[in-house]
């Protein structure tokens, strides 16, 4: 819904700045989507008129004008064809913008200065719709209806200057697809005083029932059905002020007529429509179902095959009209249209919605049926529609209305207790202030019930009625409380220490991905299960969907290949995931099998290697507070490459495998790319971790730096080495860190040369040379006795 503020403002005055409107608004449950001033774009461009033409001396199409705007008269080239002395046309002047960032400057044509740019209405980004009389390959000449003093800014001169706020209105609010439903809202929500006048008709002329009859055989989709006659109808442009507000509205101007019912439906929230009363064949119209294979052209010109279930306007000859969708091509006015019957009926929402959706059509009209609508304000808008006929001079109204109402009259009555609302709300609302909200929205409360207006059909429970006091009191003023009668609702410590594990391998590169706790048995062959594992003993499903999910898995390293295997097939370079996966145990029989979570990552492409996987997981056992964990080497497990594999141990405890998938493994899954993979226990990680964080002053004395290179076998694991000299160097080893690994052609083929950079430091003094030299001779002696000789 697009509400045009100036048109607001009939009702409330609304003055204050449009964001904190459109907040407002939002805030008191009419959501505002967005908001749009009009002629933003727009900038120096004035309303010129036109003192003086020649044509340019070098050019049998160019004219040269001289235009008055304002202050001054400037000289401008154009080589419109419209234009002549007298006129008044949009002039942009030197440095101008115009809709699209188009920026007009001062310049030469054909030797001639020109000081601007005379203007369409193209240009200016409106419409002939917008104004009949322009035409749209050439100059904009402003017609009566706007305001041509020489200098005006054009965007007042042509009424370019509204603001469109565009509303999302939920279902069941129907009442606020119309001006005055938001006109409401927001005078309740702003404490505004609103102003509703009532439509007046005077001055009828005649008898409706000589004119017309009227027959409803359906009373039950059709629960009201009004009809006006209009005689002697004059059928022209509307007004511009009309014009205007349609357009804000997101409604083409068409012609008076229709443009009356169209602002009648737009003020009102309920659709109209005008029939040719010449169309109407025996001046009867039958609103009735539709009859088997019965045909009918819209006025789209499309046409479409009804079944009985939908409800027409009809006459004595055929359908005229689908009920509240559309009219047929004979029932529209043109200009030789002499007299009209205007239509304001309510019909059932569910009839129109199934309607519209069997014959593929939905209008402005039906989209307002299908909500719901009061059949009180068939009156209302018929009546404002005659008003505004007679205030146009469009046509003399005929005397009397013609009306079946089939519709229930009773307003509905809600049982309402201002203690329980406060209750209900967590609020100390008063009751006098509790009745004056209810009231600015047209609600009385009396005697503990509550009459809801005829317009509000989703007030039918004592909770309803609190949520129309909560808006409008504001839900930002009301405080928080815990909710009484309901467990407090948090995570677990081990749910928290999941959401952490999630927190750092995101932060990683690592993507989640979610895989199903069923598979195929197949896919231990596929990881090179040996045939003997107890992996293999497996949980059977008794109703499977298929083989390929037939039991459930003791290991989740197959749902991760699987996926890392999509994504390469996918043509994915690089994947880097994980998944906190449940593996299923079994037990003795009859027995629930044991769960229990693993941290899977896989990564494959070109800068992943063993050592990358293996810094994921360092940074992740860090980031949880787990003790430093070790590494020793494994080449008995199938799935994983010999040489590059390595079980995962922290205080002596295995927490799980890390290596490079066997070359078979990857092949049977279509991989074609190295491919790596870590898994680590979820609860022993959780028993081992510390998530209290420690700290420790800066260091006060200054360290000392020692490089140490030592030859040894190449199978001996760099991890022994480490131990060895965090073990000798103790308290006042701060910092250690492998720096270089070398083996080539200056040692022999089976040795190795390991380089590391020690940080001495002691918290409470500075480290003699002689101190650093001990610690230092206590390392190279105990690494001779694992064979790692300092290298000379």
């Amino acid at each position: 819904m697009n509400l045009s503020m100036k048109w607001l403002k009939d009702y409330v005055n609304v003055e204050m700045p449009p964001r904190e409107f459109c907040e407002g608004m939002t805030m008191s449950g009419s959501k505002v989507e967005g908001y749009k001033i009009e002629g933003t774009q727009i900038t120096n461009v004035v309303v010129g008129k036109v003192l003086e033409m020649e044509r340019h001396p070098d050019s049998d199409h160019l004219w040269i004008c001289q235009i008055n705007v304002g202050e001054e008269t400037v000289q401008i080239v154009t080589g419109a064809q419209n234009v002549s002395v007298g006129d008044f046309v949009p002039t942009a002047l030197h440095k101008s913008t115009l809709p699209g960032g188009i920026k007009i400057t001062k310049g030469k044509l054909r030797g001639q200065p020109s000081n601007g740019m005379l203007c369409s209405v193209n240009e200016l980004e409106i419409t002939i719709n917008d104004f009949p009389y322009a035409i749209e390959d050439g100059i904009f000449i402003l017609g009566e209806d706007c305001d041509c003093t020489p200098g005006l800014d054009i965007k007042t001169a042509i009424g370019l200057d509204d603001m469109q706020v565009e509303f999302e209105i939920t279902s069941n609010r129907p009442d606020c697809l119309s001006i005055r439903g938001l006109a409401r809202e927001a005078a309740a929500t702003f404490s505004l005083p609103l102003t509703l006048p009532e439509p007046q008709v005077t001055g009828t002329t005649g008898n409706i029932n000589e004119l017309l009859t009227v027959k409803v055989e359906n009373n039950e989709l059709c629960q009201r059905y009004m009809a006006a006659v209009v005689k002697n109808v004059k059928i022209g442009t509307s007004p511009r002020w009309m014009r205007e507000r349609l357009r804000v509205c997101g409604v083409r101007p068409i012609n008076n007529i229709v443009d009356i019912t169209n602002y009648a439906m737009l003020e009102y929230g309920h659709p109209m429509h005008a029939f040719d009363l010449a169309n109407v064949a025996d001046s009867t119209i039958i609103v009735r179902n539709a009859v088997e294979n019965e045909t009918i052209i819209t006025l789209d010109q499309v046409e479409r095959k009804l079944s009985p279930e939908m409800l027409v306007i009809a006459d004595t000859k055929g359908a005229s009209a689908i009920a509240g969708i559309m009219g047929g091509e004979l029932s529209g006015i043109n200009y030789n249209t002499n007299t009209i019957v205007l239509e304001a009926a309510c019909f059932a929402g569910s009839s129109v919605r199934l309607t519209g959706k069997k014959i593929g059509l939905r209008t402005e009209s039906s989209g307002r049926f299908e909500k719901g609508l009061d059949p009180r304000t068939c009156e209302m808008v018929l009546a404002r529609a005659c008003e505004l006929i007679q205030r146009l001079s469009a046509g003399e109204v005929v005397n009397g209305v013609i009306d079946i109402d089939h519709s229930k009259k009773e307003l509905v009555q809600v049982p309402f207790d201002c203690d329980w609302a406060n209750k209900f709300l967590g609020t100390e609302i008063p009751k006098e202030d509790m009745a004056q909200m209810l009231k600015t929205l047209e609600i009385e409360l009396c005697d503990g019930y509550v009459v809801a207006p005829s317009y509000r059909a989703d007030l039918e429970h004592k909770a309803d009625i609190a949520e129309e006091v909560a808006r409008i009191f504001g839900y930002n003023n009301i405080p928080t409380t815990a909710l009484s009668g309901l467990a407090e609702g948090s995570y677990t410590p081990k749910q928290k220490f999941q959401r952490e594990i999630d927190s750092k391998l995101l932060s990683m590169g690592c993507t989640e991905i979610i895989t199903y706790s069923f598979i195929s048995p197949k896919l231990y062959d596929k990881i090179c299960l040996p045939a003997e594992s107890n992996l293999r003993n497996s949980v059977t499903i008794l109703n499977p969907l298929g083989e390929d999910t037939s039991i459930m898995r003791t290991t989740a390293i197959p749902s991760m290949l699987d996926i890392l295997a999509k994504n390469y097939n996918n043509r994915n370079a690089e994947a880097r995931l994980f998944e906190i996966a449940t593996e299923y145990i079994p037990t003795e029989l009859g027995k629930l099998p044991i769960e229990k979570n693993a941290i899977l990552i896989g990564a494959y492409g070109k800068e992943e290697d063993f050592f990358t996987i293996k810094g994921v997981v360092e940074g992740l056992i860090a980031g949880l507070g787990v003790a430093k964990c070790s590494y020793t080497a494994d080449s008995t497990n199938s799935t994983f490459h010999p040489g590059r594999c390595a079980i995962i141990s922290l205080d002596g405890m295995k927490v799980g495998i890390i290596g490079e998938v066997h070359p078979q493994v990857v092949e049977n899954f279509g991989l074609a790319q190295r491919t790596y993979i870590a898994k680590l226990d979820v609860n022993k990680l959780y028993e081992l971790h510390d998530c209290n964080k420690r700290y420790k002053a800066l260091p006060k004395f200054p360290a000392s730096t020692r490089d140490l290179a030592v030859m040894c076998d190449a199978t001996l694991p760099v991890a022994e080495i480490e131990k060895v000299i965090c073990t000798e160097g103790g308290m006042l080893l701060e910092k250690l860190e492998l720096f270089d690994v070398y083996r080539g052609s200056q040692i022999d083929n089976d040795k190795k040369s390991v380089a590391y950079a020690l940080t001495l430091r002691a918290s409470d003094r500075t480290l003699t040379v002689e101190e650093c030299d001990v610690v230092m001779g206590k390392i190279f002696e105990n690494l001779e006795k694992i064979g790692a000789n300092i290298r000379k």
